[in-house]
């Protein structure tokens, strides 16, 4: 069982893609304002390619020819700006001159107002015609980011600057080196972090809750340290790819200002990122972070930073002074790439503003939506459907004159655990859709076998109400069918149980879910066989006493007398060990 797990789970994660790879076919507008091309690395220093025009003077309506060369390179964004605020819209448009290598793209609301590349491959030179528009500022100034290789990148590489006859003289320039993105120093940490003063002096964030990166290294610790109007913040976790934090207006990935800690090269890079939606974080510059250290010891990543409050040039980082939900994530990352996490995020259940009184808190890897989902899947298809089921096959001849509400006790318990099984099944069936919002394309196979259980699960009460009676002749037709949906949608529901606590909104510990698991079908087969080599037994007993001929309604009595017990002790002993297992996955369901 366990082998074809991970056969199967690893034959759908081979259609998941692993790493986020960059803009490959040029469509690049989410980086017009920064132009910075979000591969995780610091853009070169001093830049390798060249911007020229063919002339540096404009006129209202005039054309530029514009051109980008240097060593070959994949990918390039051209753009022009008012070169006294290069922090400023995009300014003109632009016509192509090769549409077999460049394209137009519309940064903000002018149309046309950047070029890039439309595929990776290598180029030494690219042109396009700069159209000047009538409200042109006086002084224009190109700016572009050339990729040569996804390490290898340069961001805002200053142009010429052209300007309009009579301008007057350029009040404000950014030099080369002022126009780059340019890194703090870093310092190493000498020592782990410590969750001394959580609560009192810290604003802590822990999972588990008792969490602390000096004794318990492989633990999850986020902390916010107020310093007049800054904050120190400190995080750890373990992993050789990165952690990260998030600040989010809700519980949901997207319009979140996040900061990463990534692992290359036995070394760390801290860089606040922005997360548009469920995609890739886009990188910025650090220039919004201070007194950036680090340290990586033993599979553990730990870094700290300072940051403002308040950043109001930074137009996508969050003031501090606010509440937000806290994300806390980790995963893979590899030759500059960031990969998604493996597993749901930890949020916190409501927004905390992290400038206020100091708390301790924990979080969740699992909504609490989702974590009622898989609880009340847990109780209808390892527990009422599993002992109505046992009650249906062996315990009829156990009360043959006892009666419940009118029926047969067996009857009564079997369907009353039958109608409870359908009733948590459709409860727990619209929980996720309610969670997503519609169809989970990240879930895998585990929401179609859940519609298959779903639908197996409706149709055997309906079948149940137009069963013949017990002398008809289709009763025997009609229980082959039942039991055949029945087992059916038992079977269905285990393989949907296995998938379900991998799902990463739930995501029950590895390997410890799947031995249970197995541990707990291994117990229901095994009082299953009991049950049936007990009844065997019995028959056979029966039998031979009807031969010998001797005592045989005294006997028979006393024989059946005896097996009603051992079932009622199996049954007793079968709900105990049922409801332990049971309990176990609520457990671990409480805990993620």
């Amino acid at each position: 069982m366990e082998l074809g797990k991970i056969a199967f789970v690893i034959s759908v994660l081979s259609l998941v893609p692993g790493q986020v790879a960059g803009y490959a076919d040029g469509k690049v507008t989410r980086a017009c304002s920064s132009m910075q091309p979000g591969h995780g690395h610091h853009a070169s220093t001093p830049p390798n390619h060249n911007i020229t025009v063919d002339k540096i003077e404009f006129t209202l309506g005039d054309r530029i020819k514009v051109t980008v060369s240097g060593p070959r390179f994949k990918g390039f964004f051209l753009q022009a700006r008012d070169a006294e605020n290069l922090d400023s819209d995009a300014v003109g448009s632009f016509t192509l001159i090769s549409s077999d290598i460049s394209q137009l793209l519309t940064c903000g609301d002018v149309q046309d107002s950047a070029v890039s590349h439309t595929s990776e491959v290598r180029k030494t030179e690219v042109a396009a015609y700069w159209n000047a528009p009538s409200n042109a500022p006086k002084h224009v100034q190109f700016l572009a980011t050339v990729v040569e290789k996804f390490k290898i990148y340069s961001v805002k590489v200053p142009g010429p600057i052209v300007s309009q006859p009579a301008a007057p003289p350029l009040t404000t320039h950014l030099t080369t080196e002022e126009s780059l993105v340019t890194s703090h120093p870093v310092s190493h940490l000498v020592k782990p972090f410590n969750a001394t003063g959580c609560g009192n002096t810290k604003f802590c964030l822990r999972s588990p809750l008792t969490c602390d990166p000096e004794t318990e290294a492989h633990c999850f610790f986020l902390s916010f340290t107020r310093e007049d109007h800054a904050m120190m913040v400190e995080m750890s976790g373990p992993g050789e790819g990165y952690v990260a934090f998030a600040l989010s207006h809700d519980q949901w990935m997207g319009d979140d200002d996040a900061y990463l800690c990534m692992v290359e090269d036995q070394r760390v890079l801290i860089t606040p990122a922005f997360l548009a939606g469920r995609s890739h974080p886009e990188l910025d510059s650090e220039a919004a972070l201070q007194d950036l250290a680090w340290r990586l010891a033993d599979g553990v990543i730990q870094c700290s930073f300072r940051r403002s409050l308040r950043l109001p040039n930074y137009k996508r980082r969050f003031n501090f002074d606010a509440a937000y939900y806290l994300f806390l994530a980790d995963g893979e990352y590899h030759d500059g790439r960031l990969s998604k996490h493996p597993h749901q995020p930890l949020i916190t259940s409501r927004k905390y503003d992290i400038t206020a009184s100091p708390e301790d808190i924990g979080g969740s890897r699992s909504p609490l939506i989702i974590k009622v989902h898989g609880a009340l899947m847990f109780v209808a298809w390892m527990t009422t459907v599993n002992i109505g089921v046992l009650v249906a096959r062996f315990f009829k001849p156990v009360w043959p004159n006892t009666n419940l509400f009118g029926e047969k006790v067996w009857f009564q318990v079997h369907r009353i655990l039958m109608v409870a099984t359908v009733g948590l099944t459709s409860i727990a069936f619209v929980l996720p859709f309610l969670y997503r919002g519609g169809w989970s394309k990240r879930a895998g196979y585990h929401p179609y076998l859940g519609c298959i259980v779903m639908t197996l699960a409706f149709l055997q009460p309906i079948f149940a109400i137009f069963r013949p009676s017990p002398r008809a002749p289709r009763r025997q037709l009609f229980n082959w069918f039942h039991w055949s949906v029945g087992t059916g949608a038992r079977i269905v529901a285990v393989a949907a149980m296995f998938l379900g606590m991998d799902v990463q909104a739930l995501n029950l510990p590895d390997p410890w879910d799947t031995y249970t698991m197995i541990g707990f079908i291994v117990w229901h087969v095994g009082i299953d066989i009991l049950l049936e080599v007990h009844g065997y037994c019995l028959t056979r007993k029966a039998e031979t006493m009807e031969e010998d001929n001797i005592a045989i309604l005294h006997s028979l009595s006393a024989v059946e007398a005896k097996g009603h017990t051992f079932k009622k002790v199996v049954l007793t002993v079968y709900i105990c060990g049922n409801a332990a297992f049971l309990i176990t996955f609520l457990a671990a369901i409480n805990q993620i």
